[in-house]
Parts: structure tokens; C-alpha cells; sequence
């Protein structure tokens, strides 16, 4: 649109509100003749702009309903009611501002996202700095990210720490902290000082300038609804044209048809249904969720099969430290900090999930020296003196280690679907850490909810060997399982799903693609998925988080619902109020009132979409996700106390007498000075909050029983250690020892398991 149509649109609404003012006013001041010509060249301004809106629609092929507008100020100003012709005037022009605010307001989230698009980056060149374009980015380039600026291109740190705002992309408020070596996605903001990127991919290759191709598609998309709305509103203007002509034909006068053109509005279904739409794809923006326009969001609306893939999706997707076994005298933590401080520099992720369990249990490492790597295999060195080894067996057993100490721990290893990395500190087996992708703390609420939803069935399929698949089937409880798939197996699963229902298919990696593309609505895990999987999906989730799936579910439900609102309730006000105005009842004036009143009344409820239910801050508590944040932080701290549960029951049985009450007693010092607090705060504190804003004094009374069994069974351990008699415990009191030191281990890690559940399905928006 050229600039003075532009400035001319901005200019119709105060141009007209002056013409009906000052036609008032002529008329107040006796000028009645005046006023007359006043109101009627406000009126007459509108049309002509109005006309040429129409006939440049009709040569495009569309055909505007604005014709009712046309109609009702033409005729108007044919049968000299001149203030309800700018009266009329006012109103569409004032709709128009409103419909453009509704529009704007609805886009806001997707706007903000290509309004923060870079368009040069600052690189490394011989030593000096140079802006250069965007798309002059390559591989391999050092990018220097100064404070505030927007992160170019996905790349890595490439020194020091960086501090990330990724809100934009994910919603998530709080900055996240990036170490040397760590992923960083494009479209970040740097929160913190300059840091210098290592870019891994071209601008158009990042991750940015896939969502920014997604949110122009999402723009640019309309949905079914939309386009069904359109056809319905030919039906309301032939209708329209039938109640007015059927006004003035039995009553014999023109008015009442003038009446009827004035009341009519299509609003409720040119304009309350892409709001209301379109607002629901903003909200999931804010929420980390991309949808690809409005048909993308009423799919989602009716889903009855839902495909979950497993690796990054069900799971995690990165292995992370679950068990630490020692098989000599060292310290769990300190063979942890030993061999995290090997790993250091290795690229391998095992390595690097050793490292990041170490730094969250707060070990300081050391410079490792010597250090050699088979790739794939292991790793080896000097660590604070001592030579140290970590690797799989077969490495371990190239170091020199005795083939029968080998042998003594291969049994002890079993790990379903897990990884050991197996330690030999100074020549000797010192233990093994045990890695796995665990399962997301979230799933089961995930489940259940999709469930409440209406998703009739729920099938795990994925690439990974039978027996893994089995074991993580039966612990979230899904309706099928498919295991050991290629890419080509997946699109046929969904294509045999679809045969009975709308099939969601939820994945995250190149392999994925083309079942994502083939389901009715595929949904990509683009936090740290593959772009193809992103360019497939019908939807992304930018965090990393599944119930975010749940919440799409829910806006796009609400949205529809809203939008259907909408139409009946507006239709039907307006057709009531044109069936008064062709009896007479309705001046042209009045009509033109109430005809805006309803367009207000419409857009108003579209834009509801916008929002969280508003009954939904007064059913249920919520937690900040700032708080969530710190409450996942203060189990991520203990993880060291729940580990020195486990170790000291697997040191009893080789300990000597004398060393077992000691051992048990500093175990306690831990626990009661540690664990029980942490318990004691969650029960005082932060379940009384959520009874508190939940009005039911019984919510996680389960939660607290397992406090106090926790208390319970760290005083029956002092009892016990108490009892010991000086020559060491009878073989009785040794097995009671253990029984209630794995009980402990076992009842902590699922009660945290069970919190941190808890805690994200309560997470406020």
C-alpha cells in the first residue's frame, strides 16, 4: 500500500469524528442546514474510499462484504438521513481501527519474533572485527555476540560462559547459562557480557531463520474455519438484502431497509473467527509453541491417536548420572570428580554428562595431564597424581587392570537400557558410573492429560532395540508399543492410525521427518531436534519440555470453541436485531449503535482466546517458573546425599566392624542435616501454598505420608547404629542396615521423581 493511502486510512477516523462533531455542534448553534451538509460530506468521503475498496476487491477475484456498508451510506445519504449516514461512517471506520488492533494484537507474539531478526553479525577476520552481512556466515566463523545483541546463528561458546534471554523463543523467563562448548540457538539474546560464537551453520541453515520461515507461514496461512466463514458470510449478505427488501416492500418505507443495512454485521464471521484463531497460534507462540497458521491449530483441536517417538521425546534425550558404584575404597564423589575431571576435554557425551553431573553436585575438578582418548572407547591420564582411566570394559581391560576383577564386576552392571562407565583409578577397578536417558520427570502428568483430552489411543515407536522399548512401555503405560523402526516403518504406523482416527505424531530427529510430514498434525521437539523434523512438523515445541504438547492441545481447543462462539452469538444478535429494525422498532441511528456494539461484543470475546481461562487462576495453584526452577535446582544439590545412601550400603558388606558406625553415622550427619530440611521446607512451606490456593486441605497428603516415612526411617537408622554392639553388628543387624538403606534410596529417588512431576504440571503461564 503506497504511503498516502496509508495516511489517508490513518486519517478517515479523526476526519469523520470532526464532521459528525461539527455537524453537532452547526446544529446546536441553530445552523441546522449546515450541520446537514457537514455530516453528509463526512459520510460521502467514507463511501468514495469505501467504493474504491470494493472495486479493487471485485478485480482481485474477491468479493468484499463491506457492500452492506456501501449500501447503508449510500442510502443514507439518498434518503437525507445524514447523521446516520455519518453515524454509520464513524462506526465502520472506527471498526476498521478496532478489527486492525484485534489483528495486531492477536499477531503480537509472531510480530516480535521477525521484528528481532538480525541483519549482520560482528566476525573474526585476521585478527580484527568486521560487520559483514548475515548471510556471509559461514561454518566454522568466530562471531563476537556483544551484550544485548540477538545470537546470528547457532554456533557454540567459544570461551568463556554465556548468559542467554531465550524468552522470545521459548517463554521461559529466566536467563540460562551456556559454558564453553555448549549449544547456543540462534535468535537468543545475550544477557550477559560479550562471549565469541563458533558458528555451526549458515544463517539460513540456523535455527532462527527456521522459525522465522515458520512464523511467515503461519501469517500467511488461513485456516478451514476462516475459509468456511467466508462462504457463510455470502449466505449473511444474501440474507441481509432479502430482510430489507422484504421491510420496505410490505411497509412501503425505505427507512426500515435503511434500518436493517445499518444493523447488519458479518463481523462475527469475516473477523471474530481468524482472531480468535489467530489469537490461539500467538498464545501457543508465548507458550513455546510455533503452530503453522490456523489450520495447523484446528487439527490439534481433534486429535484421537497420538505417536510418541521415544529418544528426546518420551525421554530426555542425553544420558545423565543415575548411579554411582563403587567397588573399593574411594569416596562416590570423589570418583565422580576424578573421572569428570578426565573427561573434561572430551568431546564424546558421556563424557560431557559426567562433567555436567559433577558441576551440579558442585565439585571443583582438576587439569587433567596426559591425557590420551580411544575415540568411542575411553579415555585416560593423570588426575590430581593418579593415574586414572574411564571407558567401557573392553578399554578398561586394555589398561593393564586384572581380567578376573573384570569379570567379579560384569554382573554388577546389568542397566536396562543404560550406560556404565567403568573407572580404574592407579591400575585397580574404583567403580563404575551409570548413565541412562531417563524419562521426562513430566510424562505421566503428559499422559494422563492427553487422555482427559480425548486422545482415545496412545502408541510409543521408535528405532531403539525391543527390550528398551518394553521397558519403557511398561512404565509410562502406553496403549502399543513399535521398537527397532527404520524412518520408512514410522510412516507407515501412521498411515495404518490414520484409518481410525486423526493421528499427532510427536518426534525430534532427522529420521522422524516423514512421519511428522505424513500425519495429520506432526509436532517437532525443536529445542534440540533437527531442522528437517522442524521443517516437516506442523508445529515446533521450542523448549524442552513435552507438557507443552498438552498446552497446544488445550489453546487450540479453547480457540475453536471461542470462535464458534462468537459466529452463533454474533449472527445471531445481529439477525435478532435486523428482524426489530425491519419491524420498525430500530431507527437508522439506533441501528448503527447496536451494530457497533455487537462488532465490540465479538471482537472483544475473540480476543479471549489470548488469555488463560479466567476460572483457571481461581481452581488451581500454580508455581512461578522461577520457583520451579529452584525447586528442580535444590534436587539436583542432594543428588550427592541420595548417592551416599546407596554407597554406603554397597561399602557394608566388604567394611571392617569397626568402620561400620562411623560410616553410618556420618551418613546420618548428611540426612538429618540435609534431606530432612529440604522435606520439612516442601511440607511447610510449599505444599502448604498449593493446599492454600487449591482450597482442599487433602491435596498431596500422599506426598507428606512420604515425608514422614522418611523421618521415620532415619530415626530407625540411629536406632540402629545406637545398638551396634563394639564388636561389630550381628549378621542380623548388618541385613536390617541394609534393607532399610536401600528402602531410603529407593522411597527418596521416586518421592523427588514424584515432586518434580508435581511442581511442572503446576506451572503458572
Amino acid at each position: 500500500m503506497a504511503s498516502w493511502e496509508e495516511s489517508l486510512r490513518r486519517m478517515l477516523l479523526p476526519t469523520v469524528a470532526l464532521c459528525l462533531c461539527g455537524g453537532g455542534l452547526a446544529r446546536l448553534t441553530g445552523l441546522p442546514e449546515q450541520a446537514q451538509w457537514i455530516w453528509a460530506a463526512g459520510t460521502a468521503l467514507v463511501l468514495l474510499v469505501l467504493l474504491f475498496d470494493i472495486a479493487t476487491s471485485l478485480l482481485r477475484g474477491d468479493f468484499g462484504l463491506d457492500l452492506v456498508a456501501a449500501l447503508a451510506m449510500a442510502g443514507a445519504l439518498a434518503l437525507g438521513e445524514n447523521l446516520a449516514g455519518i453515524i454509520i461512517a464513524l462506526m465502520f471506520t472506527g471498526g476498521e481501527a478496532l478489527e486492525t488492533f484485534a489483528q495486531q494484537r492477536a499477531r503480537r507474539e509472531m510480530t516480535a519474533l521477525l521484528s528481532r531478526v538480525p541483519r549482520k553479525a560482528t566476525r573474526y577476520a585476521d585478527g580484527l572485527l568486521e560487520d559483514v552481512d548475515l548471510d556471509r556466515i559461514a561454518p566454522g566463523d568466530r562471531v563476537l555476540v556483544r551484550r544485548g545483541e540477538v545470537v546470528p546463528v547457532d554456533g557454540k561458546v567459544a570461551d568463556g560462559t554465556a548468559v542467554l534471554d531465550q524468552s522470545a523463543l521459548t517463554g521461559e523467563a529466566l536467563p540460562v547459562r551456556r559454558r564453553k562448548g555448549t549449544a547456543v540457538m540462534s535468535g537468543s539474546t545475550n544477557a550477559g557480557d560479550a562471549f565469541d560464537l563458533l558458528a555451526t551453520s549458515s544463517a539460513a541453515q540456523s535455527t532462527y531463520a527456521g522459525i522465522i520461515r515458520l512464523v511467515e507461514a503461519a501469517q500467511a496461512a488461513r485456516s478451514p474455519m476462516a475459509r468456511l466463514a467466508d462462504r457463510y458470510a455470502l449466505v449473511f449478505l444474501a440474507l441481509t438484502l432479502a430482510i430489507a427488501g422484504g421491510a420496505w416492500i410490505f411497509s412501503g418505507d425505505p427507512v426500515r431497509a435503511l434500518a436493517v443495512l445499518v444493523v447488519a454485521t458479518p463481523c462475527p464471521l469475516i473477523l471474530g473467527v481468524p482472531v480468535a484463531v489467530i489469537s490461539g497460534v500467538s498464545r501457543c507462540a508465548r507458550r513455546g509453541i510455533l503452530v503453522k497458521g490456523g489450520g495447523a491449530l484446528e487439527r490439534l483441536a481433534n486429535v484421537g491417536t497420538v505417536l510418541l517417538d521415544k529418544t528426546g521425546t518420551v525421554t530426555d534425550g542425553r544420558p545423565r548420572l543415575t548411579e554411582i558404584r563403587t567397588f573399593g575404597n574411594i569416596p562416590p564423589l570423589d570418583l565422580l570428580r576424578l573421572a569428570a575431571s578426565l573427561d573434561q576435554g572430551s568431546p564424546h557425551v558421556v563424557a560431557e554428562a559426567l562433567v555436567d553431573a559433577a558441576r551440579e553436585r558442585g565439585l571443583t575438578l582438576d587439569t587433567p595431564s596426559d591425557v590420551r582418548e580411544v575415540s568411542g572407547a575411553g579415555i585416560r591420564g593423570r588426575v590430581a597424581g593418579r593415574d586414572v582411566a574411564v571407558g567401557g570394559l573392553d578399554f578398561i581391560r586394555n589398561q593393564g587392570v586384572s581380567p578376573e576383577a573384570l569379570e567379579e564386576i560384569r554382573g554388577s552392571l546389568g542397566h536396562d537400557g543404560g550406560v556404565a562407565a567403568v573407572v580404574a583409578v592407579d591400575g585397580r577397578i574404583a567403580g563404575a558410573l551409570l548413565l541412562a536417558d531417563e524419562v521426562r520427570p513430566e510424562i505421566g502428568t503428559v499422559l494422563r492429560q492427553l487422555r482427559d483430552a480425548g486422545v482415545e489411543r496412545i502408541v510409543l515407536a521408535t528405532g531403539d532395540r525391543a527390550d528398551i522399548a518394553d521397558g519403557i512401555a511398561s512404565f509410562i503405560g502406553v496403549d502399543d508399543v513399535a521398537a527397532e523402526l527404520r524412518p520408512e516403518d514410522k510412516t507407515t504406523i501412521v498411515e495404518r492410525e490414520r484409518r481410525t482416527a486423526r493421528v499427532l505424531m510427536v518426534g525430534d530427529g532427522v529420521n522422524d521427518a516423514p512421519a511428522l510430514a505424513a500425519a495429520d498434525i506432526g509436532v517437532a521437539m525443536g529445542a534440540r531436534g533437527a531442522a528437517a523434523s522442524s521443517e516437516a512438523a506442523d508445529a515446533v515445541i521450542l523448549i524442552d519440555r513435552l507438557d507443552r504438547l498438552v498446552t497446544a492441545l488445550k489453546i487450540a481447543a479453547r480457540s475453536r470453541a471461542i470462535a464458534l462462539q462468537s459466529v452463533l452469538a454474533g449472527i445471531g444478535l445481529s439477525v435478532v436485531a435486523m428482524g426489530f429494525a425491519a419491524a420498525g422498532y430500530l431507527t437508522p441511528v439506533q441501528g448503527a449503535l447496536l451494530q457497533e456494539a455487537i462488532d465490540v461484543a465479538v471482537i472483544l470475546n475473540a480476543l479471549r482466546a489470548l488469555g488463560e481461562p479466567l476460572l483457571n487462576h481461581f481452581r488451581s495453584p500454580k508455581i512461578k517458573a522461577r520457583d520451579l526452577a529452584g525447586l528442580e535446582a535444590e534436587h539436583q544439590e542432594l543428588a550427592d546425599v541420595v548417592d551416599a545412601i546407596r554407597a554406603t550400603a554397597d561399602g557394608l558388606a566388604a567394611a571392617a566392624d569397626e568402620e561400620i558406625g562411623p560410616k553410618l553415622a556420618g551418613l546420618e550427619d548428611q540426612l538429618r542435616s540435609r534431606l530432612l530440611p529440604h522435606e520439612k521446607h516442601d511440607d511447610e512451606e510449599i505444599y502448604a501454598r498449593i493446599r492454600k490456593r487449591s482450597g482442599n486441605a487433602n491435596v498431596l497428603s500422599g506426598m507428606s505420608r512420604t515425608h514422614m516415612e522418611m523421618q521415620r526411617m532415619v530415626h530407625r537408622l540411629s536406632v540402629l547404629r545406637k545398638a551396634l554392639p563394639a564388636e561389630g553388628p550381628a549378621d542380623g543387624q548388618r541385613s536390617e542396615i541394609l534393607r532399610l538403606l536401600y528402602g531410603l534410596e529407593a522411597i527418596t529417588r521416586l518421592h523427588f521423581a514424584q515432586e518434580e512431576e508435581i511442581y511442572r504440571s503446576l506451572e503458572a503461564e
